[in-house]
């Protein structure tokens, strides 16, 4: 019979283990031995550098087979000297856990771990249990979840739904869960004219109006009003340079950058268009050259309400007394990935301390998040 796994014992470990992406730290390994030793397949699915863990308890194939998706690896700690705490000591402070990593979210992983180890000694009629865990999130996530569910889509493995651990509460254990995300790109613009003397105007050909011009147009226009599950996409410039050191220098180049966060009312393909119309009628009003090139971080999705965020809001009504509010706010996740491989959510604890200073979680919200991922396995076999 398998041992009962202290959720909060286990984000200790975890937070232990310096990963710092794209670094396995000893954490993929910590949980491979776990696992396997109740009695889940586990296979490494590493690529491009990236250590990824898939482990599986149940029939390949089942009727049924539900996930969890997490990651290991978290951000840098940052100015060591500002933290009270060693960043991977997992001191306890009068009831939280410090770390980094303590909330995103090895606390999550570590409390899912848990409830998939324990719900194992009650067989389910026809089902399987995945874990699919990356140490590639807060990185690239090249070669992260989506390395996992292209090994899966080779090896006949599948999940029929998936829960998403990442923390969704913004202030109290129990008030969020996410459906949906919205899609992330970034816009890089570099506007060429011709390098000058500030005294003689006539002779250069300034880009820096010209790409005023065209950044005041994109942050002043309105993108949508919000759809049905999505607030309104907003568009933010987040560099605007010229390199340009001399006060009696025109520059010969200048450079922008936008951020867009949008709704199902665009794709990234239908925003690129826009912002590429933009660039060229700026381009052909100031005869300035404008060039752009993109980089999309993914599209946004929602899953529909239903039975998913139905069981999942059921089980966190029971261990919390609180009705989650179905939300799509926030930046990106790997759910973005896993939802082209079947219906997802994410539900996890408090992220208000993610990535922080003195980073830490609630220890009580470890053992109640393992609870709700526990009945959440339960009522989905029943």
């Amino acid at each position: 019979m398998n041992d009962i796994i202290d959720p909060v014992d286990l984000t200790a470990r975890l937070v232990r283990c310096a990963s710092v992406t794209p670094e396995e730290g000893g954490a993929l390994k910590l949980l491979e031995e776990i696992l396997s030793a109740a009695g889940f397949e586990c296979t490494r699915v590493d690529r491009g550098g990236v250590s990824n863990l898939f482990a599986r308890w149940g029939r390949r194939g089942a009727n049924r087979t539900f996930g969890f998706n997490g990651h290991t690896d978290v951000v840098p700690v940052g100015d060591e000297a500002a933290w009270s705490v060693d960043p991977f000591g997992a001191e306890i402070r009068e009831g939280y856990l410090y770390g980094r990593g303590a909330t995103d979210m090895k606390s999550g992983v570590a409390a899912f771990v848990a409830a998939a180890i324990d719900f194992t000694r009650d067989t389910p009629p026809d089902g399987a249990v995945i874990v699919a865990i990356t140490g590639d999130e807060e990185g690239d996530a090249v070669d992260g979840t989506t390395a996992l569910l292209d090994w899966m889509a080779a090896n006949g493995e599948a999940m029929s739904d998936c829960l998403v651990g990442e923390p969704t509460c913004p202030e109290t254990m129990g008030e969020m869960m996410k459906i949906g995300r919205r899609g992330s790109m970034t816009a890089y613009f570099t506007a060429t004219g011709i390098q000058g003397h500030s005294a003689y105007p006539h002779r250069a050909k300034n880009p820096v109006p010209a790409l005023a011009r065209l950044v005041d147009r994109l942050s002043r226009a309105e993108l949508d009003q919000g759809t049905e599950h999505f607030d309104a996409s907003t568009l933010a410039v987040t560099t605007f340079d010229t390199g340009n050191p001399a006060n009696n220098v025109i520059p010969g180049a200048c450079r922008a950058t936008v951020n867009i966060r949008f709704n199902d009312a665009h794709s990234s393909a239908s925003l690129t268009r826009w912002l590429q119309e933009q660039a060229d009628e700026v381009a052909g009003e100031t005869g300035i050259a404008i060039a752009m090139r993109t980089k999309v971080s993914g599209e946004s999705f929602v899953t529909p309400p239903g039975p998913l965020s139905d069981l999942v809001g059921a089980a966190v009504r029971a261990e919390t007394g609180i009705e989650p509010v179905l939300s799509t706010t926030g930046g990106t996740s790997d759910a973005r990935f896993v939802k082209d491989h079947c219906p997802v959510v994410e539900f996890g604890l408090v992220g208000r301390r993610m990535h922080q200073v003195d980073e830490r979680v609630k220890v009580e919200e470890i053992g109640q998040l393992k609870a709700i991922y526990g009945r959440i396995l339960r009522d989905y076999f029943a």
